[in-house]
């Protein structure tokens, strides 16, 4: 068992970071910034890109609906586990290159998808699609280390957002491929824009200096893993087998006693996986609660806005919509998600990210409400939806800011990747309570069973309460007077950090 860390109190800022060997930096430092976010968002689209695809994949490739599910649970899957996996190794060993190494998995994911229609290989192309998620914690860690200050708070803001105007893209891009085009094009497409990601990243993104100490936790990292699978896995399967079925119990059971002795093996360990003292702090602790209830109440509005629109008019309230107008519904509030970056940026640098996150989640309820009211008018439904996903573009432009604020800079993709696991979790824990209401909270129309306008009501009702506690575990976050607002670039000089001798010396000598 490695040794116990003989002062357990939380390290100075940047006790575990060294600089590096000087590298070249970028020679068109203001191309960076806009690679970077091109980077992230065609990553958020691979994450949609197959919704649109699943009701047809039984026929299209004569597999199972359960296992045409997968294309969708491995995806988070993968992301969920290999996001704050790949920002510790991108701390250690170098962002820029962890970062070609996940857009190279994404194009080779988006060919094994479109070179087949076998389910196993489609299974395995979205798998390796998952795991570059990984691309948006590493982008911010990168913009951190090498943007002057006054362009840090706006271009993580834009990173961040990245996540939601993906994926209000994605739908409708998709949608109208499936209507026009042989449905493998989809994948040759992002293939072709994740080779175009490679050599963009290449030519304009340097390597940064700032590198962690310590050894790779190999033992950690496999811990967090079979956490993180058994615990997803249930969350998402548990519809499908039962939430009080054997299989999900175990794996629910399995997922808590593998997290606990994970947990007591980090904090015994000098380079853990996951800096445990650091998350515990209140600053990060409730920063990634909130992460969790702001991807919950983000990912009501994606799932449902579309399916409802698309149902027949004979259950009086739907619309009929066809595929393409269910998935622009959404593109109004990803063109909402690209103006309000820069806005979320300002009101965190003026006010401080904690108030930006405040006023995100009271958006999105505000927003909830206003879908709650308006469910029977196609432009008022789109309306609602994009107040929400302006919410969601000023909370997670605010999110990076507060997590960067808090942890050493030696430690920002890591940090940043758990950050954006919590709102895996709460994407995930939000899919499995739309499933189970539109599943259980149903009527007979026209000799088929649909879900009642109330079930969507309910929706509403528990994404808006969910954008609440949010904001209620954002007001017991520490102040902005008393934090600050310059932790993105704490410790940074010169593009590189300085060290606390002291400290690292303990930590060598443990």
């Amino acid at each position: 068992m490695p040794p116990a860390i003989p002062a357990p109190g939380p390290p100075a800022p940047d006790a575990a970071a060294s600089p590096a060997p000087a590298t070249p930096r970028s020679r068109h430092p203001g191309l960076v910034m806009p690679v970077l976010a091109f980077c992230g968002m065609v990553v958020a689209v691979m994450q949609t890109l197959v919704v649109p695809l699943l009701p047809h994949v039984p026929d299209l490739t004569g597999a199972s609906p359960g296992a045409a599910g997968w294309l969708v649970t491995i995806t988070l899957l993968t992301g969920a586990v290999f996001t704050p996996v790949l920002g510790r190794v991108g701390d250690m060993y170098g962002k820029r290159r962890v970062l070609l190494a996940s857009l190279g998995v994404l194009s080779l994911g988006s060919v094994l998808c479109a070179v087949s229609s076998d389910i196993g290989v489609l299974i395995t192309g979205r798998a390796l699609q998952g795991a570059a998620l990984a691309v948006i914690p590493l982008g911010i860690s990168i913009l951190r280390d090498e943007l002057p200050a006054d362009r840090v708070l706006s271009a993580i803001a834009l990173m961040s957002s990245t996540l939601g105007i993906g994926a209000a893209i994605g739908l409708p891009v998709a949608a109208v491929v499936m209507e026009n085009f042989d449905w493998h094009t989809m994948f040759w497409a992002s293939a072709a824009l994740g080779v175009l990601d490679l050599m963009l990243v290449l030519w304009i993104v340097p390597e940064s200096p700032v590198r962690a100490r310590g050894r790779f936790d190999l033992p950690g990292t496999l811990g967090l893993a079979a956490t993180l699978v058994g615990l997803l896995l249930a969350i998402t399967r548990g519809s499908d087998w039962g939430w009080t079925s054997p299989r999900t119990l175990g794996l629910l059971g399995a997922s808590v006693a593998v997290g606990l002795l994970w947990g007591w093996f980090e904090l015994r360990t000098v380079s853990p996986m996951v800096d445990l003292r650091v998350s515990a702090r209140p600053a990060v602790l409730l920063t990634n609660v909130a992460a969790l209830l702001i991807g919950f109440a983000f990912y009501a509005n994606s799932l449902v806005t579309g399916q409802m629109v698309q149902e027949p008019t004979s259950t009086g309230y739907g619309l009929g919509a066809s595929i393409v107008v269910s998935g622009l519904c959404l593109l109004p509030g990803g063109v909402a998600m690209v103006a309000l970056s820069p806005v979320s940026a300002r009101i965190s640098a003026a006010y401080g990210p904690r108030t930006a996150l405040a006023l995100a989640a009271l958006v999105m309820a505000v927003g909830y409400g206003i879908r709650f009211f308006t469910s029977h008018s196609l432009w008022l439904i789109v309306a609602g939806a994009t107040v929400v996903s302006s919410g969601t573009a000023i909370a997670y432009s605010a999110l990076p800011a507060l997590v960067m604020r808090a942890v050493p800079v030696s430690e920002t993709a890591a940090a940043n990747g758990l950050n954006t696991l919590m709102r895996s979790v709460g994407q995930a824990c939000c899919s499995a309570v739309v499933a189970a209401v539109l599943a259980h909270v149903t009527f007979v129309v026209g000799g088929h069973t649909a879900p009642t306008l109330h079930a969507y009501l309910l929706i509403f009702l528990i994404a808006g309460g969910t954008a609440l506690a949010a904001l209620v575990a954002t007001l017991f976050l520490p102040s902005d007077r008393t934090a600050g607002t310059r932790g993105p670039l704490r410790g940074r000089v010169g593009g590189t950090v300085t060290v606390s001798a002291s400290v690292t010396a303990a930590r060598e000598s443990a």
